[in-house]
């Protein structure tokens, strides 16, 4: 693994009105914010619903490894000019491992990391097909499922520290579980892997930690036990009983 544990160190914590402010007001962040986050297994998963904070948290833990809040790769030859951290990214700080203070200090070809955010993928498929320290395939002529799964593959082939903000946007079910077994095999040599998700399918990567943000701030969960499981799972076996509130 590259990080044990992401905080706010004592001299930038929020103060007075900041703390009430978006994003410290959101309940997982503000317990991130007073007691940090360890990470005990390779692969973590933030889930919860939209508004709960991990997005958020996504990004700035992306930002702690010196990756950009925009989406890309660790040690990129050229940054973006107008680069702009996020207000949490500003603040939170990754105690890496020797592995990780090794990767950050080491020559730029040597660092392995990667930043997907839905929002900024497509335009990478779009643009990054044949560009030297990309994938070489032409992904602008790829569906935008198969093209996501090619830039995985390329970007994700080596031990790195790698995040992701829902990139089942584009995924069929077959092709999550493709990726379900690219995320099981990077945790089993030698990656570490952050992903935020509303998917069960890619949060059931066998060995992978979850961690449930809601109102409750933040807890640990088992897979069965995650409201998006129980959502889906009775959702799939008697839709009416949600569709008739909406329909009616």
């Amino acid at each position: 693994m590259f990080v044990d544990r992401v905080r706010v160190p004592e001299g930038l914590l929020p103060e007075g009105a900041e703390r009430e402010r978006w994003p410290f007001n959101v309940p997982g962040v503000a317990e991130v914010v007073a007691q940090g986050l360890a990470f005990g297994r390779p692969v973590t998963f933030l889930v919860g619903e939209n508004g709960s904070g991990k997005s958020t948290l996504a990004e700035a833990i992306a930002e702690s490894f010196s990756l950009d809040a925009y989406g890309g790769r660790l040690g990129a030859l050229r940054g973006r000019p107008d680069r702009v951290r996020t207000p949490l990214g500003e603040v939170l700080r990754a105690d890496t491992t020797v592995a990780g203070a090794r990767m950050l200090a080491g020559p730029r070809r040597r660092k392995k990391g990667f930043f997907l955010r839905a929002e900024t993928a497509f335009q990478m498929t779009e643009n990054l097909g044949g560009v030297p320290g990309y994938w070489e395939q032409d992904t602008s002529a790829m569906s935008h499922g198969e093209g996501f799964l090619t830039m995985f593959e390329a970007m994700f082939a080596a031990p790195g520290f790698y995040v992701m903000d829902e990139p089942e946007a584009a995924l069929s079910f077959t092709s999550s579980l493709r990726l379900v077994a690219l995320l099981y095999e990077l945790g089993r040599t030698g990656s570490q892997v952050v992903c935020a998700t509303h998917s069960p399918v890619l949060a059931s990567t066998p060995g992978a930690e979850i961690i449930e943000l809601g109102e409750h701030g933040l807890r640990r969960a088992e897979w069965h036990d995650l409201e998006l499981t129980d959502h889906w799972r009775r959702f799939l076996a008697e839709p009416n009983a949600y569709l008739r509130h909406i329909t009616s």
